[in-house]
């Protein structure tokens, strides 16, 4: 007799292995409602990545260091908050979580809208704002957890696979439409005088995203219920006893962390290596490349769609093989970019990098997929939600980290630094989950 009821607040009775205890409309309609909210999260996270390399177009002055440092604190606050968000699932429940969330992308969408008006806006103040937008992803270690409570095992990789690459399909979206939307006025909105007379309105891309925050907050409210999964901080702490955990956050700082990093980062390489910023710049400006923005978005869009493309594919044979075949594909496309990249002395050098890094992209989100089918199948239900907590928070970091290794080292240097790193990865997945008799297949 099925004990299950769905018509408060809470789900009582809520088991997603027994059929009878499970409603497939109440999971799906959160894993859609999550989903938009991720996405929308995921926008104001790639805010300062987008705008970034438009500045000196509307009249900022700003080194090439202090671009890549405006690039990476988004990744530094995401890492930091998410090591909160992840305690929040099993604290107070999925409707505040996401309702609240999707309240707090207002701010930095505001404060972005407000100074791209004033190119003479201070420095500090930029980083400040573009530190506030790692509210943006940080739900992602909330949001995931949480929706891995309202599905069986046997869907949890499409479940989690559709969710993780939608909702970083954001990142592509604010990339694709912040250039278009800072150049134009949008139905005459703007907020702040222009800085000097005859100086251009700017219209940044939060005039179009706000709106949306505000819908995916009330869904949140009137539609989303809790699951009956309660546990304090200090129960959910028991994670770091398990030796997956650790490896498990190794493996997704290749799959998401480099991800994440270099999507965040790649306009500013291609105007820095191929654009009219780079040595060889008069070469390049003369070959009428487009600036990077033009591409960046390329790369967010392809591991993006194969984080949800690749679900079905990772509930067929298994996360592992796939994770396998991530590292050691990611491992031999930056070699390759590696190569491009040292000492590029024509236009044509562009075309070849830029299809390595795409490669690079596809390999990622296919371990994206693939690292969120393993985690569910390799530890306890509700040890995994914190794992995945934990992993993403770590891996938050990509962004941050790959901006500040980029300020320290020459772009072919970190390249092949980031293939040594992928084969490591690539052995701990052979050892540990991939092998004919592996201690964690999953």
């Amino acid at each position: 007799m099925s004990t299950l009821n769905t018509s408060g607040r809470v789900l009582t009775g809520w088991n997603p292995e027994e059929p009878e205890n499970w409603s497939a409309s109440i999971a799906w309609r959160t894993l859609a409602i999550t989903t938009f909210s991720l996405m929308l999260g995921f926008s104001v996270w790639f805010l300062p990545s987008a705008i970034a390399p438009r500045l000196a177009e509307i009249g900022f002055d700003l080194s090439k260091d202090q671009l890549y440092w405006l690039t990476s604190m988004p990744g530094l606050s995401c890492g930091l908050l998410r090591l909160v968000y992840m305690f929040l699932p099993a604290t107070i429940g999925t409707r505040k979580m996401i309702g609240f969330s999707s309240l707090l992308y207002v701010l930095p969408m505001l404060g972005w809208f407000t100074v791209v008006q004033n190119p003479r806006t201070p420095f500090w103040v930029l980083l400040a704002l573009a530190f506030t937008c790692g509210i943006g992803a940080a739900t992602f270690s909330g949001y995931m957890p949480s929706t891995g409570f309202f599905f069986p095992k046997r869907l949890v990789g499409t479940a989690l696979g559709l969710q993780g690459g939608l909702g970083n399909m954001g990142m592509s979206v604010i990339q694709l439409v912040a250039p278009f939307l800072m150049s134009i006025s949008l139905f005459g909105l703007t907020w702040v005088e222009p800085f000097e007379e005859g100086a251009p309105m700017v219209v940044n891309p939060t005039v179009f995203f706000l709106p949306w925050a505000l819908v995916a907050a009330a869904l949140a409210f009137i539609y989303l219920k809790d699951v009956p999964v309660k546990a304090n901080i200090k129960e959910q702490l028991d994670i770091f006893g398990n030796v997956d955990t650790w490896l498990m956050t190794v493996i997704y700082i290749m799959t998401f962390g480099l991800f994440s990093g270099f999507a965040a980062q790649t306009a500013l390489i291609i105007n820095n290596n191929f654009g009219a910023a780079s040595p060889l710049g008069d070469n390049f400006a003369a070959a009428d490349l487009p600036v990077g923005a033009s591409y960046a978005f390329l790369g967010t869009l392809i591991g993006s769609f194969l984080r949800f493309a690749w679900g079905p594919m990772c509930d067929r044979f298994g996360g592992a093989v796939w994770t396998l075949v991530s590292a050691i594909g990611m491992a031999v496309t930056f070699s390759f970019c590696a190569v491009q990249l040292t000492a590029p002395d024509e236009p044509g050098d562009f075309t070849p990098f830029l299809w390595g890094m795409l490669a690079m992209f596809f390999f990622a989100g296919v371990g994206n997929a693939s690292t969120f089918k393993q985690m569910p199948m390799i530890m306890p239900k509700r040890q995994a939600g914190g794992a995945i907590g934990f992993t993403a928070a770590v891996a938050a970091l990509g962004p941050f980290l790959v901006g500040v290794a980029l300020t320290a080292m020459e772009a072919a240097t970190f390249y092949w630094s980031c293939a040594v790193f992928c084969v490591i990865c690539a052995v701990i997945t052979w050892i540990r989950y991939a092998r004919p008799g592996a201690a964690r297949p999953g």
